[in-house]
Protein backbone atom coordinates (compact mmCIF):
# COMPACT_ATOMS: atom_id res chain seq x y z
CA UNK A 1 0.00 0.00 0.00
CA UNK A 2 2.62 2.35 0.81
CA UNK A 3 4.40 1.70 -2.94
CA UNK A 4 0.67 2.49 -4.13
CA UNK A 5 0.63 5.82 -1.88
CA UNK A 6 4.10 6.69 -3.60
CA UNK A 7 3.69 5.89 -6.68
CA UNK A 8 0.03 7.37 -7.04
CA UNK A 9 0.71 10.66 -5.57
CA UNK A 10 3.69 12.40 -7.32
CA UNK A 11 4.97 15.97 -6.00
CA UNK A 12 3.65 18.17 -8.21
CA UNK A 13 2.41 21.52 -6.54
CA UNK A 14 -1.08 22.82 -6.76
CA UNK A 15 -1.56 26.96 -6.62
CA UNK A 16 -3.18 28.46 -4.05
CA UNK A 17 -5.39 31.65 -3.97
CA UNK A 18 -3.96 34.75 -5.51
CA UNK A 19 -6.23 36.77 -3.61
CA UNK A 20 -4.26 35.84 -0.29
CA UNK A 21 -3.00 37.67 2.18
CA UNK A 22 0.51 38.99 1.24
CA UNK A 23 -0.11 38.34 -2.42
CA UNK A 24 -1.45 40.11 -5.85
CA UNK A 25 -4.35 41.40 -3.56
CA UNK A 26 -2.42 43.68 -1.67
CA UNK A 27 -0.76 44.58 -5.09
CA UNK A 28 2.65 42.46 -4.60
CA UNK A 29 2.56 41.17 -7.79
CA UNK A 30 3.73 37.67 -7.03
CA UNK A 31 1.55 35.01 -6.57
CA UNK A 32 0.61 32.59 -3.68
CA UNK A 33 3.39 30.05 -2.75
CA UNK A 34 2.09 26.38 -3.61
CA UNK A 35 1.93 23.45 -1.42
CA UNK A 36 2.72 19.92 -2.98
CA UNK A 37 -0.30 18.16 -4.08
CA UNK A 38 0.93 14.71 -2.04
CA UNK A 39 -0.27 16.98 0.90
CA UNK A 40 -3.45 18.64 -0.03
CA UNK A 41 -4.18 14.89 -1.37
CA UNK A 42 -3.91 13.39 2.44
CA UNK A 43 -5.44 16.57 3.99
CA UNK A 44 -8.55 16.19 1.87
CA UNK A 45 -8.57 12.28 2.26
CA UNK A 46 -8.27 12.93 5.82
CA UNK A 47 -11.51 15.34 5.33
CA UNK A 48 -13.33 13.04 3.89
CA UNK A 49 -12.80 9.79 6.27
CA UNK A 50 -14.15 12.38 8.95
CA UNK A 51 -16.90 13.95 7.30
CA UNK A 52 -18.08 11.48 4.64
CA UNK A 53 -19.78 12.68 1.68
CA UNK A 54 -19.11 16.06 0.45
CA UNK A 55 -19.93 18.71 -2.06
CA UNK A 56 -17.38 20.55 -4.32
CA UNK A 57 -18.35 24.00 -2.44
CA UNK A 58 -18.03 22.45 0.99
CA UNK A 59 -14.58 20.66 0.48
CA UNK A 60 -13.66 24.03 -0.62
CA UNK A 61 -14.71 25.35 2.63
CA UNK A 62 -13.20 22.79 4.60
CA UNK A 63 -9.76 23.29 2.69
CA UNK A 64 -10.42 27.19 3.27
CA UNK A 65 -9.42 26.95 -1.00
CA UNK A 66 -10.83 28.59 -4.34
CA UNK A 67 -13.45 26.53 -5.78
CA UNK A 68 -11.19 25.83 -8.87
CA UNK A 69 -8.14 24.71 -6.94
CA UNK A 70 -10.31 22.40 -5.27
CA UNK A 71 -12.19 21.25 -8.35
CA UNK A 72 -8.61 20.61 -10.01
CA UNK A 73 -7.79 18.72 -6.81
CA UNK A 74 -10.97 16.41 -6.90
CA UNK A 75 -10.47 16.31 -10.23
CA UNK A 76 -6.86 14.37 -9.89
CA UNK A 77 -8.45 12.18 -7.13
CA UNK A 78 -10.52 10.93 -9.13
CA UNK A 79 -8.24 9.31 -11.83
CA UNK A 80 -6.47 8.69 -8.94
CA UNK A 81 -9.68 6.22 -7.97
CA UNK A 82 -9.59 7.45 -4.28
CA UNK A 83 -12.88 9.27 -4.52
CA UNK A 84 -16.02 8.32 -6.48
CA UNK A 85 -19.57 10.23 -7.33
CA UNK A 86 -22.18 8.13 -5.43
CA UNK A 87 -25.03 10.36 -6.90
CA UNK A 88 -25.69 13.36 -8.71
CA UNK A 89 -28.55 15.93 -7.81
CA UNK A 90 -30.62 17.42 -10.50
CA UNK A 91 -28.27 20.17 -11.61
CA UNK A 92 -24.75 19.58 -13.33
CA UNK A 93 -22.53 21.22 -9.85
CA UNK A 94 -25.04 19.18 -7.83
CA UNK A 95 -22.65 16.38 -7.28
CA UNK A 96 -21.20 14.42 -3.97
CA UNK A 97 -17.75 12.46 -3.55
CA UNK A 98 -17.04 10.23 -1.48
CA UNK A 99 -14.03 7.82 -0.72
CA UNK A 100 -13.60 4.15 -2.80
CA UNK A 101 -12.03 1.46 -1.00
CA UNK A 102 -8.65 2.48 -2.00
CA UNK A 103 -9.63 5.91 -0.75
CA UNK A 104 -10.44 5.21 2.91
CA UNK A 105 -6.88 2.56 3.01
CA UNK A 106 -4.82 5.45 1.91
CA UNK A 107 -6.64 7.78 4.56
CA UNK A 108 -5.89 5.53 7.00
CA UNK A 109 -2.30 6.12 5.92
CA UNK A 110 -2.99 10.09 5.92
CA UNK A 111 -4.04 9.79 9.49
CA UNK A 112 -1.13 7.39 10.75
CA UNK A 113 1.18 10.38 8.56
CA UNK A 114 -0.35 13.29 10.53
CA UNK A 115 -3.76 13.86 12.16
CA UNK A 116 -4.16 17.65 11.43
CA UNK A 117 -7.81 18.23 9.75
CA UNK A 118 -8.20 22.03 8.41
CA UNK A 119 -8.02 24.55 6.35
CA UNK A 120 -4.57 23.86 3.87
CA UNK A 121 -1.97 25.62 5.82
CA UNK A 122 0.37 28.80 4.22
CA UNK A 123 3.90 28.12 3.54
CA UNK A 124 6.47 29.82 5.42
CA UNK A 125 7.35 32.26 2.57
CA UNK A 126 3.47 33.67 2.42
CA UNK A 127 3.57 33.47 6.57
CA UNK A 128 6.59 35.37 6.54
CA UNK A 129 5.48 38.14 4.02
CA UNK A 130 2.32 38.74 5.77
CA UNK A 131 3.97 39.77 9.17
CA UNK A 132 6.03 42.09 7.22
CA UNK A 133 3.14 43.61 5.48
CA UNK A 134 1.37 43.79 8.56
CA UNK A 135 3.96 44.62 10.65
CA UNK A 136 3.21 47.07 13.68
CA UNK A 137 5.35 49.78 12.69
CA UNK A 138 2.83 50.62 10.15
CA UNK A 139 0.59 52.01 13.02
CA UNK A 140 2.55 54.00 15.53
CA UNK A 141 1.44 54.94 18.95
CA UNK A 142 0.50 58.29 18.93
CA UNK A 143 0.06 60.42 22.52
CA UNK A 144 -4.38 60.52 22.02
CA UNK A 145 -4.00 56.67 21.78
CA UNK A 146 -1.97 55.79 24.83
CA UNK A 147 -3.89 58.28 27.19
CA UNK A 148 -6.93 56.81 26.32
CA UNK A 149 -5.06 53.48 26.99
CA UNK A 150 -4.12 54.65 30.55
CA UNK A 151 -7.49 55.61 31.77
CA UNK A 152 -7.76 54.79 34.61
CA UNK A 153 -4.36 54.04 35.51
CA UNK A 154 -2.86 57.17 38.40
CA UNK A 155 0.33 57.72 36.88
CA UNK A 156 3.19 60.40 36.58
CA UNK A 157 2.36 62.22 33.38
CA UNK A 158 5.86 63.21 32.30
CA UNK A 159 6.05 59.24 32.22
CA UNK A 160 3.69 59.13 28.95
CA UNK A 161 6.43 60.41 26.10
CA UNK A 162 8.30 57.33 27.27
CA UNK A 163 6.07 54.86 27.12
CA UNK A 164 5.13 56.03 24.15
CA UNK A 165 8.55 56.19 22.62
CA UNK A 166 9.02 52.81 23.77
CA UNK A 167 6.41 51.23 22.26
CA UNK A 168 7.15 53.19 18.77
CA UNK A 169 11.09 51.82 19.37
CA UNK A 170 10.39 48.29 18.23
CA UNK A 171 12.95 47.55 21.03
CA UNK A 172 11.84 45.22 24.23
CA UNK A 173 10.90 47.36 27.36
CA UNK A 174 12.02 46.51 30.84
CA UNK A 175 9.73 47.59 33.44
CA UNK A 176 11.01 46.99 36.87
CA UNK A 177 10.42 48.35 40.50
CA UNK A 178 9.58 46.93 44.01
CA UNK A 179 6.75 44.01 44.13
CA UNK A 180 2.94 46.06 43.85
CA UNK A 181 4.17 49.37 42.11
CA UNK A 182 1.91 48.54 39.57
CA UNK A 183 4.33 46.96 36.49
CA UNK A 184 1.34 44.34 36.02
CA UNK A 185 -1.09 46.79 35.60
CA UNK A 186 1.03 48.79 33.61
CA UNK A 187 1.79 46.21 30.85
CA UNK A 188 -1.88 45.52 30.93
CA UNK A 189 -2.64 49.17 30.23
CA UNK A 190 -0.57 49.56 27.52
CA UNK A 191 -1.41 46.72 25.72
CA UNK A 192 -4.67 48.59 25.10
CA UNK A 193 -2.89 50.62 22.27
CA UNK A 194 -2.38 47.99 19.91
CA UNK A 195 -5.26 49.13 16.81
CA UNK A 196 -5.99 47.26 13.64
CA UNK A 197 -6.45 43.86 12.09
CA UNK A 198 -4.49 41.30 10.87
CA UNK A 199 -4.39 38.20 9.48
CA UNK A 200 -3.57 34.91 11.16
CA UNK A 201 -2.53 31.74 9.48
CA UNK A 202 -4.78 28.55 10.79
CA UNK A 203 -1.32 26.79 10.38
CA UNK A 204 1.78 27.10 8.35
CA UNK A 205 3.32 24.47 6.38
CA UNK A 206 7.35 23.52 6.44
CA UNK A 207 9.03 20.76 5.61
CA UNK A 208 6.71 18.67 5.43
CA UNK A 209 5.25 19.16 8.69
CA UNK A 210 2.42 21.29 10.01
CA UNK A 211 2.17 23.94 12.38
CA UNK A 212 -0.71 25.10 14.28
CA UNK A 213 -0.42 28.73 14.66
CA UNK A 214 -4.62 29.97 15.33
CA UNK A 215 -5.32 30.20 18.77
CA UNK A 216 -8.56 31.05 19.83
CA UNK A 217 -7.33 32.15 22.77
CA UNK A 218 -4.59 34.34 22.04
CA UNK A 219 -6.56 35.23 18.31
CA UNK A 220 -10.12 37.12 18.75
CA UNK A 221 -11.73 37.05 15.40
CA UNK A 222 -13.35 39.76 13.94
CA UNK A 223 -16.44 39.35 12.87
CA UNK A 224 -16.85 39.41 8.93
CA UNK A 225 -20.08 42.02 9.86
CA UNK A 226 -17.07 44.37 11.57
CA UNK A 227 -15.17 44.77 8.77
CA UNK A 228 -15.22 47.59 6.26
CA UNK A 229 -17.68 47.54 3.15
CA UNK A 230 -14.64 48.31 0.85
CA UNK A 231 -11.01 47.66 0.81
CA UNK A 232 -8.89 45.21 1.49
CA UNK A 233 -10.10 43.51 4.27
CA UNK A 234 -13.49 42.59 2.41
CA UNK A 235 -11.31 41.27 -0.78
CA UNK A 236 -9.63 38.62 1.36
CA UNK A 237 -12.51 37.28 3.32
CA UNK A 238 -12.77 34.49 0.95
CA UNK A 239 -9.65 32.88 1.56
CA UNK A 240 -10.25 30.54 4.71
CA UNK A 241 -6.58 29.64 5.05
CA UNK A 242 -6.64 32.63 7.04
CA UNK A 243 -8.41 34.76 10.32
CA UNK A 244 -8.90 37.95 10.28
CA UNK A 245 -8.25 38.84 13.98
CA UNK A 246 -7.33 41.58 16.27
CA UNK A 247 -3.95 41.99 17.24
CA UNK A 248 -2.60 39.37 19.26
CA UNK A 249 -1.34 39.63 23.20
CA UNK A 250 -0.05 37.05 25.27
CA UNK A 251 1.01 36.99 28.63
CA UNK A 252 2.97 34.46 30.73
CA UNK A 253 4.43 34.53 34.04
CA UNK A 254 5.36 31.77 36.07
CA UNK A 255 5.18 29.15 34.01
CA UNK A 256 7.50 29.98 31.28
CA UNK A 257 10.32 27.72 30.45
CA UNK A 258 12.92 27.52 27.60
CA UNK A 259 11.14 24.47 26.36
CA UNK A 260 7.82 26.91 26.21
CA UNK A 261 9.25 28.80 23.67
CA UNK A 262 9.75 26.56 21.05
CA UNK A 263 7.80 24.41 19.41
CA UNK A 264 5.43 21.86 21.24
CA UNK A 265 5.07 18.28 18.77
CA UNK A 266 2.31 16.08 19.82
CA UNK A 267 3.39 12.39 19.09
CA UNK A 268 -0.18 10.77 18.78
CA UNK A 269 -0.85 13.87 16.09
CA UNK A 270 2.17 14.40 15.04
CA UNK A 271 1.42 18.23 14.40
CA UNK A 272 3.08 21.24 15.42
CA UNK A 273 2.19 23.89 18.08
CA UNK A 274 3.84 27.47 17.59
CA UNK A 275 5.36 28.87 20.48
CA UNK A 276 3.64 31.71 22.29
CA UNK A 277 6.03 34.24 20.44
CA UNK A 278 5.40 33.01 17.46
CA UNK A 279 1.56 33.52 17.73
CA UNK A 280 2.17 36.63 19.10
CA UNK A 281 3.79 38.20 15.99
CA UNK A 282 2.22 41.78 15.15
CA UNK A 283 1.01 42.49 18.84
CA UNK A 284 2.48 42.27 22.18
CA UNK A 285 4.41 39.37 24.78
CA UNK A 286 4.15 40.45 28.28
CA UNK A 287 6.60 38.55 30.16
CA UNK A 288 5.43 39.01 33.79
CA UNK A 289 7.19 38.71 36.90
CA UNK A 290 11.17 37.80 35.38
CA UNK A 291 12.94 35.99 38.14
CA UNK A 292 10.68 33.85 39.40
CA UNK A 293 10.36 30.90 36.52
CA UNK A 294 11.29 27.71 37.24
CA UNK A 295 14.14 28.52 34.59
CA UNK A 296 16.93 30.69 35.78
CA UNK A 297 16.31 34.74 34.35
CA UNK A 298 19.55 34.71 32.76
CA UNK A 299 19.32 31.60 30.82
CA UNK A 300 15.53 32.41 29.69
CA UNK A 301 16.67 36.35 29.12
CA UNK A 302 19.77 34.50 26.80
CA UNK A 303 16.83 33.04 24.64
CA UNK A 304 15.95 36.35 23.75
CA UNK A 305 19.41 37.97 22.30
CA UNK A 306 18.85 37.10 18.46
CA UNK A 307 14.89 37.63 18.62
CA UNK A 308 15.54 41.01 19.66
CA UNK A 309 18.62 42.10 17.52
CA UNK A 310 17.30 40.25 14.42
CA UNK A 311 13.72 40.55 14.52
CA UNK A 312 14.03 36.71 13.88
CA UNK A 313 13.56 33.52 15.70
CA UNK A 314 15.27 29.89 15.00
CA UNK A 315 12.67 27.22 15.79
CA UNK A 316 13.13 23.47 15.38
CA UNK A 317 10.93 20.94 13.79
CA UNK A 318 11.18 17.61 15.80
CA UNK A 319 12.67 15.98 12.26
CA UNK A 320 15.59 17.80 13.46
CA UNK A 321 15.26 20.63 10.61
CA UNK A 322 15.73 24.70 11.77
CA UNK A 323 14.09 27.41 10.31
CA UNK A 324 13.49 31.06 10.75
CA UNK A 325 9.99 32.59 11.44
CA UNK A 326 9.55 36.42 11.92
CA UNK A 327 10.08 38.43 14.98
CA UNK A 328 7.68 41.29 14.81
CA UNK A 329 6.69 41.58 18.55
CA UNK A 330 6.70 43.95 21.04
CA UNK A 331 8.04 42.38 24.16
CA UNK A 332 7.74 43.91 27.66
CA UNK A 333 9.60 42.54 30.58
CA UNK A 334 7.98 42.99 34.06
CA UNK A 335 10.29 41.88 37.09
CA UNK A 336 11.46 42.69 40.49
CA UNK A 337 14.89 42.72 39.86
CA UNK A 338 16.75 45.55 38.11
CA UNK A 339 18.48 44.90 35.30
CA UNK A 340 22.23 44.84 36.54
CA UNK A 341 21.22 42.19 38.28
CA UNK A 342 19.65 40.46 35.50
CA UNK A 343 22.03 40.64 32.55
CA UNK A 344 25.35 41.13 31.45
CA UNK A 345 26.09 44.78 29.62
CA UNK A 346 25.46 43.12 25.86
CA UNK A 347 21.79 41.97 26.81
CA UNK A 348 21.23 45.26 28.46
CA UNK A 349 21.93 47.08 25.36
CA UNK A 350 18.67 44.82 23.47
CA UNK A 351 16.65 45.69 26.34
CA UNK A 352 16.05 49.15 24.46
CA UNK A 353 14.41 51.11 27.13
CA UNK A 354 14.52 50.21 31.27
CA UNK A 355 11.72 52.04 33.00
CA UNK A 356 12.09 52.30 36.88
CA UNK A 357 9.09 52.34 38.69
CA UNK A 358 8.44 53.85 42.11
CA UNK A 359 6.46 54.34 45.05
CA UNK A 360 3.48 56.88 44.51
CA UNK A 361 3.08 60.19 46.73
CA UNK A 362 0.23 60.81 48.77
CA UNK A 363 -1.73 62.54 46.21
CA UNK A 364 -1.67 60.40 43.44
CA UNK A 365 -2.45 57.34 46.19
CA UNK A 366 -5.73 58.85 47.43
CA UNK A 367 -7.17 59.14 44.47
CA UNK A 368 -6.30 54.89 43.61
CA UNK A 369 -7.53 54.54 47.78
CA UNK A 370 -11.36 56.55 45.59
CA UNK A 371 -11.03 54.21 42.82
CA UNK A 372 -10.82 51.10 45.46
CA UNK A 373 -13.75 52.53 47.37
CA UNK A 374 -15.73 53.12 43.67
CA UNK A 375 -14.75 49.63 42.98
CA UNK A 376 -15.60 47.36 46.18
CA UNK A 377 -18.46 49.49 46.97
CA UNK A 378 -17.25 50.77 50.54
CA UNK A 379 -18.84 54.01 50.84
CA UNK A 380 -15.35 56.39 51.28
CA UNK A 381 -14.70 57.86 54.82
CA UNK A 382 -12.81 61.11 54.88
CA UNK A 383 -11.14 60.61 58.46
CA UNK A 384 -10.53 56.53 58.00
CA UNK A 385 -8.53 57.71 54.90
CA UNK A 386 -6.63 59.98 56.62
CA UNK A 387 -5.76 57.14 59.10
CA UNK A 388 -4.75 55.00 55.94
CA UNK A 389 -2.58 57.68 54.43
CA UNK A 390 -1.06 59.50 57.27
CA UNK A 391 -0.94 57.16 60.04
CA UNK A 392 -1.14 53.29 58.85
CA UNK A 393 1.62 54.06 55.96
CA UNK A 394 3.95 56.12 57.92
CA UNK A 395 3.93 54.77 61.62
CA UNK A 396 4.45 51.06 59.51
CA UNK A 397 6.87 52.90 56.86
CA UNK A 398 4.64 51.23 54.09
CA UNK A 399 5.18 53.04 50.59
CA UNK A 400 2.26 54.27 48.53
CA UNK A 401 2.16 51.21 46.77
CA UNK A 402 -0.98 51.37 44.19
CA UNK A 403 -2.09 47.71 45.20
CA UNK A 404 -2.85 48.45 48.75
CA UNK A 405 -5.94 49.81 48.62
CA UNK A 406 -8.21 47.72 46.78
CA UNK A 407 -6.53 44.93 48.66
CA UNK A 408 -7.24 46.33 52.17
CA UNK A 409 -10.72 48.07 51.46
CA UNK A 410 -12.27 44.47 49.72
CA UNK A 411 -11.63 43.16 52.97
CA UNK A 412 -13.74 45.56 54.44
CA UNK A 413 -16.72 44.51 51.32
CA UNK A 414 -16.13 40.85 52.04
CA UNK A 415 -16.71 41.27 55.89
CA UNK A 416 -20.32 43.31 54.95
CA UNK A 417 -21.27 40.66 52.85
CA UNK A 418 -20.46 38.00 55.82
CA UNK A 419 -22.30 39.93 58.59
CA UNK A 420 -25.10 40.92 55.82
CA UNK A 421 -24.70 44.35 56.41
CA UNK A 422 -24.26 47.44 54.76
CA UNK A 423 -20.07 48.31 53.80
CA UNK A 424 -18.52 50.89 56.02
CA UNK A 425 -15.08 52.46 56.24
CA UNK A 426 -13.87 53.48 59.62
CA UNK A 427 -10.38 53.48 61.44
CA UNK A 428 -11.64 50.63 63.10
CA UNK A 429 -12.27 48.26 60.07
CA UNK A 430 -9.14 49.66 58.51
CA UNK A 431 -6.90 48.48 61.63
CA UNK A 432 -8.35 44.97 61.50
CA UNK A 433 -7.83 45.07 57.19
CA UNK A 434 -4.65 46.14 57.36
CA UNK A 435 -3.90 43.46 59.82
CA UNK A 436 -5.10 40.70 57.86
CA UNK A 437 -3.59 41.67 54.92
CA UNK A 438 0.30 42.76 56.06
CA UNK A 439 0.12 39.89 58.53
CA UNK A 440 0.49 40.16 62.79
CA UNK A 441 3.61 40.77 62.44
CA UNK A 442 2.81 44.57 61.78
CA UNK A 443 1.61 44.89 65.42
CA UNK A 444 4.13 44.22 67.13
CA UNK A 445 3.34 47.18 69.54
CA UNK A 446 0.27 45.09 70.55
CA UNK A 447 -2.38 47.16 68.92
Amino acid sequence: MQDLLTSALPLHTVALPVGSPGCAAEGTGHEAAALPQSFLVDLALRHFARLGELKLYEVAQHLGLGVPAVDGLLHHMRGLQLLEVPHRGAFEGDVSYALTDAGQRLARLAFEKCHYVGPAPVTLPEYMTQVREQSQGLAPVRAERLQQAMTGMVMDPALLPTLGAALNSGKAIYLYGDSGVGKTMLAEHMVKTLEGHIWVPHAVYVDGEVIQVFDPIVHRRVPVAALPERGLARDLVADGRWVRTERPVVMAGGELTLETLDLAYDAHTRVHVAPPQMKANNGIFVVDDLGRQRVSAHALMDRWIVPLDRHLDYLRLQTGAKFAVPFDVRVVFSSNLAPDQLVDAAFARRLGYKIHLVAMDAASYRTVVAQACAKTGVPPDPAAIDHLVNDLHLYYTQPYLPCVPFDVISKIADRARYLEQPAGMTPELLDWAWHTYFGADTYADGR
